[in-house]
């Protein structure tokens, strides 16, 4: 049987010690929570003390996690989240979903369509702590303490639960002023001839595009003379009449309907749907679960 004794540390120490994890820095970690710099070190001190473990290398302008650092942030993690799912279920006539909901999602997206439906639920259910991340690089969500991954393209973590939210298709474009001065391809290997916008986004390969035609998949090597692991530096790009871009439908279409950029090459395209990802240990987490399902309901379809 497992016994708490004085040497268990609480949740309270525990969540410090994950917000200081996913900071990475004392004073950072001391300003979200309103105290010194000096009583999270301290704090720090007292936790190590109690599990006989160093759990972080200092230095003077941030700390890091050791081996045992890292496992106390996935397990305390977890521990915390299941704490959190104790009470819902406890409480599941009276309980309204509350605390800390940690979600990342691409800078474009997150921007542009993510943000405005969270402040819509936070609108709606003002107990929850909504803090949102807009990474474009490949996101470990346990390691790095998110609940859910609201995620553009393909999905490769097979680990995960990835819940279908919106339908989706990367598409080739162009503006007018390129397209009269540069000529629009007609066939698809003609794209390694043209001047292309590359990025590097979480999914995708730099320099390589992987579409999907009428004889099935076909892979074509891209360059030009600009690129980028930003989306809307892109589609900016592509405005402006430097190349040819692959870029998303719900992205573009304001763009396409308004003659600022015209599809190339229509019957090739790269499946990105939109999912909901997160770890399956949090399928039974109430916030989370009203999370997604307000997702589905509230993100906006393709005009």
């Amino acid at each position: 049987m497992f016994l708490i004794n004085k040497k268990t540390p609480s949740l309270q120490d525990i969540e410090m010690f994950i917000l200081l994890a996913q900071q990475r820095s004392f004073s950072a970690t001391a300003d979200q929570l309103g105290v010194s710099a000096a009583y999270v070190s301290k704090n720090l001190q007292n936790l190590e003390s109690r599990l006989g473990m160093r759990l972080m290398h200092r230095t003077t302008r941030k700390v890091s996690l050791t081996e045992q650092g890292e496992l106390l942030l996935e397990w305390g993690q977890r521990l915390l989240d299941s704490a959190q799912d104790l009470m819902d279920a406890v409480q599941a006539e009276k309980v309204v979903p509350q605390g800390q909901l940690r979600l990342c999602s691409s800078s474009g997206y997150g921007r542009n369509v993510l943000a405005p439906v969270l402040s819509a639920l936070a609108s709606t259910c003002p107990e929850l702590d909504i803090q949102l991340e807009l990474l474009d690089r490949k996101v470990d969500l346990i390691g790095e303490g998110f609940h859910l991954d609201v995620r553009v393209g393909a999905i490769d973590q097979h680990d995960m639960i990835c819940r279908p939210l919106r339908p989706n298709r990367r598409i080739l474009c162009a503006s007018p002023a390129y397209l009269n001065r540069q000529g629009c391809p007609v066939d698809v290997l003609e794209l390694s001839t043209h001047q292309c916008l590359v990025i590097r986004e979480r999914d995708q390969t730099p320099g390589r595009w992987a579409l999907q035609g009428p004889k099935g998949e076909v892979s074509v090597r891209v360059s030009g003379p600009l690129s980028s692991n930003n989306g809307e530096a892109v589609r900016r790009w592509a405005l402006d009449g430097h190349g040819i871009a692959l870029r998303s439908q719900w992205d573009i279409h304001s763009d396409l309907k308004a003659g600022f950029l015209k599809q190339v090459l229509p019957e090739y395209y790269q499946e990105a749907p939109v999912h909901a990802v997160y770890p399956s240990r949090l399928a039974s987490s109430a916030k989370l679960r009203l999370c997604v399902e307000f997702l589905e309901k509230h993100l906006p379809h393709l005009a």
